[in-house]
């Protein structure tokens, strides 16, 4: 039987994370891009390698494992040396996610990618999938909830969100919206609602 793939993506801050939640409470199969990619990170893993290759020491923590935090500040506010860290990493992470959808038989897998459309429209995605969702939110609500869950600065919430491709133009992308900007019961009934169009077919 041939799963049906659905991409999950939004923007940093959008609630991608409480879909997938939901979703895995529900009890289908997600498949979290970031874990992957932390996992791919550890110390000795192939990623890790890559990164502190290129990087150095100075990323590094007292325990010898990437820290994240330091590489972050490096990346984000410099586009090519972002641009290197994706080039180093992302091979890797994709085969990762093939490994993981073809050893799976569930009815729907769901991957949850945040640089999901960042991929398709530089070519760099190689997963067919059968649709995208995109978690939404408006600029406004994107930018006071990232201030408050990471105590970022308006400055700091902004180049991050500058870093990611506008989430406007991935509604272009997508093929079903899921809006965040109500409560979570208003989000979980756009979610059950399409659910139930595929358990129907």
């Amino acid at each position: 039987m041939k799963s049906r793939i659905i991409g999950l993506t939004g923007s940093i801050a959008t609630g991608k994370s409480t879909v997938s939640k939901y979703l895995i409470k529900k009890g289908y199969k997600v498949v979290d891009a970031d874990k992957i990619t932390h996992e791919l990170m550890k110390k000795d893993n192939i990623n890790y390698v890559e990164i502190v290759k290129h990087f150095g020491n100075s990323i590094l923590d007292k325990d010898d494992e990437i820290d994240r935090k330091k590489l972050a500040n490096i990346v984000f506010s410099d586009e090519n040396k972002l641009n290197a860290l994706n080039n180093l990493t992302h091979p890797n992470i994709f085969n990762k996610i093939n490994e993981t959808i073809e050893e799976s038989d569930e009815k729907i897998i769901f991957l949850d990618i945040a640089l999901l459309i960042e991929f398709i429209k530089n070519n760099i995605w190689n997963i067919s999938l059968d649709e995208i969702w995109l978690v939404y939110v408006n600029k406004d609500i994107q930018l006071e909830r990232l201030m408050k869950r990471n105590n970022f600065s308006e400055k700091e919430a902004k180049i991050r969100i500058k870093a990611q491709m506008d989430i406007d133009e991935k509604i272009k992308y997508s093929d079903f919206i899921l809006y965040n900007d109500r409560d979570l019961e208003y989000l979980y009934k756009q979610i059950d609602e399409r659910l139930n169009l595929y358990e129907s077919n």
